[in-house]
């Protein structure tokens, strides 16, 4: 008996594991921005992880639709109903685009999948800019006439969204200049074409190397957690936090993916499997590192939690910086 309860149960085991649900075609990953940022990075990161791992045995492609903020690619995944071929990566604005332009849909209408990350930001200054902590910033900023120029990716995203949050608590007024994005800001601030701007470490990485731009202080409640050195004598774990120097405001930015809506739940524990796999990897910890990212994986009930959470903070941030429709 004990031994035909066994191979009973071996048979269901076994069972269970053919039925499982796999892809049966190749799987878009959709890229709401252009290439080359950091959420092309982190999908196409991504896409050689599974198949050098094998961890899939369809082909993962990456699709870019950069149109309107990010709008034309949730629209096509609310489209895309039912679908479990189809993935998006996201960012802050999975809530701002929708809450800003009102177009029809929101991270609602899409299945959770995973955060895989959280991407830090700083404030960046020139290299040779006298400006070297928060209270100087501060100072050039009450003094400054015009406004000082502060720069970052795009209008009404997280770049323009923490310089409110910034300069408001230093009771400053700013002129900000939106760029396409956060490479081309950059550039801008080693030109010295704008005194200050806001960015994520990916994009400003390269320029700090070069000895143009150099990181004033990240806006995450803790430092950085990287000790191998960036530049000469640098590392991240050495760029102070804002609020060491007095600054209250704080932010980190989304990175995770959806499935659209109305898959199945076996098609949904899928990818959580995958996306755990993949973090787990080496070379996700490689590019977590690269990018500077903070390590942060949530799936399931705890996922849905933060992004209840984190879509409340900028509804009452982007209503503050008057960035909400107001009919």
């Amino acid at each position: 008996m004990k031994r035909a309860a066994l191979a009973g149960a071996a048979l269901l085991l076994s069972t269970l594991a053919a039925s499982a649900w796999e892809p049966t075609k190749s799987v878009e990953i959709i890229v709401p921005f252009g290439p080359g940022g950091a959420s092309d990075q982190m999908a196409r990161t991504m896409q050689a992880i599974i198949q050098k791992h094998g961890f899939s045995k369809e082909s993962f492609i990456v699709v870019n639709k950069p149109a309107a903020t990010g709008g034309e690619a949730m629209m096509e995944m609310k489209k895309s109903k039912g679908d479990p071929h189809k993935l998006i990566t996201t960012s802050s604005t999975i809530y701002m685009t929708p809450l800003a332009t009102k177009i029809p849909v929101s991270w609602h209408d899409f299945t959770p999948v995973a955060m895989v990350a959280q991407d830090e930001f700083g404030l960046w200054v020139n290299a040779e800019s006298p400006i070297k902590s928060v209270s100087d910033l501060a100072k050039a900023a009450k003094e400054a006439h015009p406004p000082l120029k502060v720069g970052g990716g795009g209008s009404k995203r997280e770049d323009e969204l923490v310089s409110f949050g910034v300069f408001s608590e230093l009771g400053a007024p700013i002129s900000y200049i939106p760029y396409k994005s956060g490479g081309e800001a950059s550039t801008q601030l080693a030109g010295n074409h704008i005194v200050v701007e806001t960015n994520n470490p990916s994009e400003d990485v390269a320029n700090w190397r070069a000895g143009l731009t150099r990181p004033l202080c990240v806006l995450s409640p803790k430092r950085i957690a990287y000790t191998a050195k960036v530049t000469g004598d640098m590392a991240w774990s050495d760029v102070p936090t804002c609020s060491e120097q007095g600054l209250k405001f704080t932010y980190n930015m989304l990175r995770g993916l959806f499935l659209p809506s109305g898959v199945t739940p076996e098609q949904q524990a899928y990818y959580v499997d995958l996306i755990e796999k993949v973090t787990a990897t080496p070379e996700w910890k490689e590019y977590l590192e690269r990018n500077a990212l903070k390590a942060d994986v949530r799936t399931g009930k705890d996922y849905v939690d933060f992004l209840n959470a984190d879509e409340a903070k900028h509804k009452d941030l982007m209503a503050k910086a008057g960035f909400l429709p107001t009919n």
